[in-house]
């Protein structure tokens, strides 16, 4: 019988982060995949956890992958490990839980910690809706034609990015994106924690010419929504609702929508529209 693959989440900072079924789930596999073993070893000594660990990173992912799969086959249980937060999320893992369910294997999150989730939250902007779009290009231009490629997507947009390029990276978000509102975390969950917020020009600014250090996380607002002609709410309100649904929302979504255009509360708009109708 095939063993089972388990992704766990492990602390993107305060060793406290983690969760009592991540700990036993380490305790009892067979072997603990990580990207690097002095660090993962680390986290296990503190946890008083002794089970064996593999590489598994970026130069060698393929290959273990097929290793591991043998393993799973065999009837083990594996754990995969990042050095921090979700593995596979802009880390190892991907290619081994593909070929997990290639082969039929079970695959168990056991969830945790993940940086952009932590920052986003924290940032003061909508959590609604939210692009997680990894790490941008460590080149300009490539970085320019990723922005603009996502300029457009209604959510909160989400970025790592290097310290030595935060500065740059803060000043191509300004010129392909609009001056949005944003927030910079770094540190999170560590002694060194921030969380900056400002439009994206005054960001830039703030950290040109800082030696900046730390894993960060960029949070930037949605485009804002073009601003919509009406006159009173209670006569242009139904009016962008039938334009909404016209565009193919459903009604819920529209009235949202509508609401929040208008400033008003979800039940203050229905309520609006319900009188309307009446009349």
């Amino acid at each position: 019988m095939p063993g089972t693959l388990y992704l766990v989440a492990t602390p993107i900072g305060n060793l406290q982060d983690i969760t009592l079924r991540a700990i036993e789930t380490l305790r009892a596999v067979n072997v603990i995949a990580c990207e690097d073993t002095r660090h993962t070893r680390n986290l296990l000594t503190h946890l008083r956890i002794s089970n064996k660990l593999v590489s598994y990173h970026d130069h060698n992912e393929f290959e273990r992958a097929e290793e591991l799969a043998d393993r799973l086959l065999a009837g083990e249980s594996v754990a995969i490990v990042s050095d921090a937060g979700t593995p596979g999320i802009s880390d190892p893992g991907f290619r081994i839980v593909q070929r997990a369910v290639e082969i039929g294997v079970a695959v168990i999150p056991i969830p945790g910690p993940a940086a952009f989730v932590a920052a986003v939250t924290a940032s003061g902007l909508a959590t609604d809706s939210i692009f997680f779009g990894g790490f941008l290009p460590s080149k300009k231009g490539e970085r320019r034609k990723r922005l603009d490629e996502v300029k457009d997507i209604p959510s909160t947009l989400t970025f790592y990015e290097a310290p030595h390029r935060l500065a740059k990276s803060l000043a191509d978000c300004a010129d392909v994106l609009g001056d949005r509102q944003a927030a910079v975390a770094r540190e999170l969950t560590k002694m060194h924690e921030e969380m900056v917020r400002g439009r994206l020009t005054a960001l830039a600014a703030s950290f040109a010419g800082q030696s900046v250090k730390g894993e960060i996380v960029i949070v930037i607002d949605r485009k804002a929504d073009e601003p919509v002609k009406k006159g009173s709410s209670e006569t242009g309100l139904p009016q962008r609702i039938a334009e909404l649904e016209a565009k193919g929302m459903d009604q819920k979504a529209a009235l949202k929508k509508a609401a929040k255009e208008f400033g008003l509360s979800k039940s203050e708009a229905y309520r609006q529209v319900k009188i309307k109708s009446k009349k």
